[in-house]
């Protein structure tokens, strides 16, 4: 059974599958099965969670989303087409960063279009207006050592907005800073996906950040890594941040899924 919190007012962006994933199995060295019988897809427009215990192929499972890894067998599509490495449509947040030491905040920022072959100028100004999307105005010419842990985190995410990919793959992008950067980031997230209007699928360890986040959270169950359920958290994100996280219904979601992995934690 999902437990909805209450009806979120901003309509979901066009409905149906973006991405859709089928029969995936992935082993590893030829005994170790990661995941096993994978059948899911994606929302346009959604902000999906993958959620899990350790080892449950959460990880796995996006990098072969993003092509980054072949599964051993089954599909992945993306807009209908089969995925067999990275592409245009998908770009990806890690999470550690992955900044060019040697290279300016805009630099890194606009790195995806200077692959692409774009015009100096004109990916300047896009990257100086995803810097600005992500609240780093000003900084545009520091380097990665001068930045904390959560400014170098937005600017891989400014990257990754910056080669306007119709699909955001992100793992645990919060993990590497504090409590209230990461709070932060995940308010600035739910406004992004408003104005920017693309999919995010994002891994998280956190019940409450994907309980906060999400339009439908995917849990895992342990390796093989399993669709365990899907649940669809239907939140007003209208009001301030501190009353949705006070919600007696927020609370509840989040002890009802605890319940239901509590058991996999060792």
């Amino acid at each position: 059974m999902t437990t909805a919190v209450k009806p979120s007012p901003v309509p979901v962006a066009a409905a149906g599958p973006i991405i859709s994933v089928r029969g995936i199995h992935k082993v590893y060295g030829g005994s170790t099965v990661a995941l096993k019988d994978i059948n899911l897809d994606f929302n346009r427009g959604e902000l999906t969670s993958l959620l899990g215990p350790s080892g449950c192929g959460k990880t796995t499972l996006l990098k072969i989303i993003a092509g980054l890894l072949q599964p051993s067998s089954g599909e992945v599509t993306v807009n209908g087409r089969p995925v067999t490495g990275p592409g245009p449509e998908r770009a990806f947040v890690f999470q550690d960063f992955a900044l060019m030491p040697w290279a300016s905040v805009l630099r890194n920022a606009a790195f995806g279009l200077e692959l692409q072959g774009m015009a100096r100028a004109d990916r300047e100004a896009r990257a100086r207006h995803y810097i600005a999307e992500v609240g780093l105005s000003g900084f545009e010419e520091k380097y990665p050592h001068e930045l904390s842990g959560g400014m170098r985190q937005r600017v891989g995410l400014a990257r990754a907005l910056c080669v306007e990919a119709d699909v955001l793959l992100m793992d645990e992008p919060f993990s590497a800073v504090d409590e209230q950067t990461r709070r932060k980031f995940q308010e600035d997230l739910i406004r992004l996906r408003e104005t920017e209007k693309k999919t995010f699928i994002l891994v998280t360890h956190s019940i409450e950040e994907a309980v906060y986040l999400s339009d439908r959270i995917i849990l895992l169950s342990p390796r093989p890594g399993r669709l365990n359920r899907i649940v669809t958290p239907a939140i007003d994100r209208s009001g301030s941040p501190d009353l949705i996280r006070r919600h007696p219904e927020y609370l509840d979601l989040i002890d009802e899924i605890w319940s239901g992995l509590k058991a996999y934690v060792e």
